[in-house]
């Protein structure tokens, strides 16, 4: 299966990759990591559900100006953040270029917003999901401040934030877990078939596009908002660990939910990588790449795509999320007493040397 290799040592083994594949137990997929689960069921957490969507579409187009100023009284603090960050737009007086821009956006985007209101007709399940969430988060992170609410809108398709565990139309905002719902219409929906969407988000982006990826978006922006990333981090060793302490954390904050949601590979490529754990590990190793910081050279294993090529078809793009996870699952195996906020800190390199990581 491997077969884009040139500069690379290839051993005969590293060909077996995907045909081993089936010996992996099928119960690994969900919810592993998490033998003792705490009870958090008595933990209070605050978290109000705001359609702002519905308000925003709800602007008379004729009169945009007194819309934006009722729905600055809704959300005195969403709004700015939408109309500018979201949208792009100015707040300051541009002679009714802003203006314009919005009533153009409401009439564009008005299929996309009655297509969502039919999806999220019934926000519950979402909401309570998030709230579970939330609860994980002050057990584990008590002295954290989580948003007290959870605010949906339609923004365009380009509206892409950037999370230590990759890009998301989710966000996280001064108050509020901000969901941009139109990338999470369904990966079948017809808005993402457009030509204009797959050059944007191709098939391998867009079949996350799912309403069961909002809580997992929702906890990821968590995840950073408390153990923001760091500039010094360089090295695909340090890249890798980072993004493997985000989702260990993130298992903890979520653990009901699959795994192929948390990490974001299919099925068949998360069992894949288990599989031929020790065959990925021992390439990174054969080629010189875990202390490398070389993005050119790296590039491909801590980004998102379709396959890392030089693994061959079957594997997932971001092969970093894997090996990182793995490897900061042996450090806790290892060292169960550590707690997560001394783990957040820990350095890569000594993680990756306590963790005696050799799999096979």
């Amino acid at each position: 299966m491997i077969q884009h290799f040139k500069n690379y040592s290839v051993t005969p083994a590293m060909r077996k990759w995907f045909y081993t594949a089936t010996i992996v137990l099928l119960g690994f997929i969900a919810c592993t990591g998490n033998k003792k689960i705490p009870d958090v069921s008595n933990i209070r957490v605050n978290l109000e559900v705001q359609r702002f969507e519905q308000d925003f579409f709800a602007i008379d187009t004729n009169n945009i100006a007194a819309g934006i100023s009722r729905l600055q009284q809704q959300y005195p603090i969403f709004l700015p953040d939408f109309i500018q960050h979201i949208l792009g737009l100015s707040l300051t007086d541009d002679g009714g270029k802003s203006d314009a821009a919005i009533k153009m956006f409401l009439r564009d985007y008005r299929l996309v917003k009655d297509t969502a209101s039919k999806i999220f007709s019934n926000f519950i399940a979402i909401e309570d999901e998030v709230k579970k969430g939330l609860q994980f988060t002050k057990y584990y992170f008590p002295a954290y401040h989580a948003p007290e609410k959870l605010i949906t809108f339609i923004g365009p398709l380009d509206a892409i934030f950037e999370t230590g565990l990759g890009k998301t139309g989710d966000v996280i905002t001064q108050d509020a877990l901000a969901v941009g719902l139109q990338l999470h219409l369904g990966k079948n929906a017809s808005l993402y078939q457009s030509p204009v969407a797959q050059s944007l988000f191709p098939q391998y982006v867009s079949r996350k596009f799912e309403p069961a990826y909002i809580a997992v978006n929702c906890m990821k922006n968590i995840i950073d908002d408390i153990f923001p990333a760091r500039a010094t981090d360089k090295t695909l060793l340090d890249l890798t660990i980072d993004k493997g302490k985000r989702l260990y954390v993130l298992n903890k904050l979520l653990p009901h939910v699959p795994d192929t949601l948390k990490i974001g590979y299919t099925a068949a490529q998360l069992k894949g990588c288990y599989a031929n754990e020790g065959l990925i590990w021992s390439f990174l190793i054969q080629n010189d790449l875990i202390y490398n910081s070389d993005p050119l050279r790296i590039q491909s294993y801590i980004e998102e795509g379709p396959l890392t090529q030089e693994l061959g078809e079957g594997s997932p793009g971001n092969i970093s999320l894997f090996t990182g996870w793995q490897i900061i699952k042996k450090y806790m195996e290892r060292f169960p007493d550590t707690a997560i906020d001394d783990l957040l800190q820990l350095d890569a390199r000594q993680i990756l040397q306590d963790s005696k990581y050799k799999p096979r």
